[in-house]
């Protein structure tokens, strides 16, 4: 009797161990695929900076020339007054 409790207890820890292994594994995987989504969502983001940056500046250029637009016809509304 008391080789059989022996063998049962040794079952029941090989179980668990098993299942310990099982569940690191699965917890392994599962990592590896959130390091691949952090990496793919880290250059994701570094092309949104860049598009951002991007359309900055684009901005820039837009606003400076609507201001040479706006002075151009300033003056020349001036001029055309001043002709009168």
């Amino acid at each position: 009797m008391g080789d059989d409790l022996i063998k049962k207890k040794f079952d029941d820890v090989e179980e668990k161990v098993d299942f310990l292994i099982e569940l690191c594994t699965m917890l392994q995987l599962e990592k590896e695929e959130l390091r691949v989504k952090i990496k793919n969502l880290e250059t994701e983001l570094e092309n949104k900076v860049g598009l951002v940056a991007q359309f900055s500046d684009q901005d820039v250029l837009i606003q400076s020339k609507i201001d040479g637009l706006l002075k151009k016809l300033n003056d020349f509304s001036k001029d055309a007054t001043g002709d009168n």
